[in-house]
């Protein structure tokens, strides 16, 4: 046995190593299961007790020195040819890798987070999959409210304890602060929210919502007027505004403000359908049975509300025609922004 393991010890240090090619064919040849020192550790269990101490020492050093052939050789050609690999091209554009850029939808998400953000406003966040009891029932919807069917709400799920449903507002979002902190609160809720509307160059199933929330003592509806008009300020500079009544079941009162763009161009004219006013958000005080359902004291505490959609916005500012085309990922269209 020993002879064998000295003569395959010379056969292992003739054995040309050229390129990776022949390092992989050593590999086989010599250390795989079916290799030359495999076959001799198979013997190796047939001897005799008195030879094996010996034997197998000399098989375990063997075994280590073709190792370390086989680690030496690979080192060498697997460094070639990585240093092949990396080789510098100097023929390659200059600038060849372009960098990206945020979708026009986080562009003014953004800018409205930032303007809110001056003047206290926080940000919150909550799940899109909601619990009947977030979306709707906290927020003072009546049992047979028509938000409440299909044809409005897209429900994922239904067990013992409720129905669950993609939101269709970010105003749950407003329920789980309040049942989390007490007031003062003041933050935004931005995020995707979902309806089942027809899918049109106006409107989609799902669209991207940013509401407001601000409960503490003595908060009245010119606070929430001052607010806003101090948004519109900001991001759409110096506008004609009105506040008209509406209508919540979570806010009372309720109303819808719009700022006047006028009719002088087509694009006016079509968005404005005519009128020169264009509505770009719902407001209203905070309902006291909303504040009641977080148990926070509507006779110590008042609060107000506001929401707007953010796609609709970012219609408006970039001029975009179709609400289709900020979510087909077409770069000719991504990288205008």
């Amino acid at each position: 046995m020993l002879d064998q393991i000295n003569e395959l010890r010379n056969l292992i240090k003739s054995f040309q190593i050229e390129n990776e090619n022949s390092l992989e064919e050593f590999r086989i040849k010599f250390l795989s299961k079916k290799g030359h020192i495999n076959d001799l550790f198979e013997q190796f269990k047939l001897i005799s007790g008195e030879e094996k101490r010996e034997v197998g020492k000399q098989l375990n050093i063997l075994r280590q020195e073709t190792e370390a052939i086989l680690e030496s050789a690979k080192e060498k050609y697997e460094k070639k040819s990585n240093t092949q690999t990396q080789a510098f091209d100097n023929s390659l554009p200059v600038n060849a890798f372009k960098i990206g850029s945020l979708h026009p939808i986080n562009l003014v998400k953004k800018e409205i987070i930032d303007i809110f953000n001056k003047i206290g406003f926080s940000v919150a966040y909550g799940p899109e999959i909601e619990d009947e009891w977030h979306n709707f029932s906290s927020l003072n919807f009546a049992e047979n409210h028509p938000a409440r069917d299909m044809q409005d709400t897209f429900f994922v799920n239904q067990d013992p304890q409720g129905n669950f449903a993609l939101r269709t507002h970010t105003s749950s979002v407003q329920i789980r602060l309040m049942e989390n902190e007490r007031p003062p609160i003041r933050s935004l809720m931005p995020g995707r929210v979902y309806r089942n509307e027809a899918v049109s160059a106006r409107s989609n199933c799902f669209f991207h919502q940013i509401e407001g929330l601000y409960i503490d003592e003595n908060v009245s509806f010119a606070d929430l007027k001052q607010t806003l008009y101090y948004f519109v300020s900001q991001f759409f500079g110096e506008r004609e505004i009105r506040f008209r009544p509406s209508y919540f079941p979570f806010t009372e009162p309720s109303a819808e403000m719009d700022i006047f763009l006028g009719t002088a161009t087509e694009q006016d004219y079509r968005l404005t359908k005519g009128t020169g006013w264009l509505e770009i958000l719902g407001c209203g005080m905070v309902d006291p049975n909303v504040l009641i359902n977080c148990k926070i004291d509507p006779e110590k505490y008042s609060g107000f509300a506001f929401g707007m959609g953010i796609d609709r916005i970012t219609m408006l500012k970039y001029g975009i025609k179709d609400i289709r085309q900020m979510f087909e990922n077409d770069l000719r269209f991504l990288q205008q922004f």
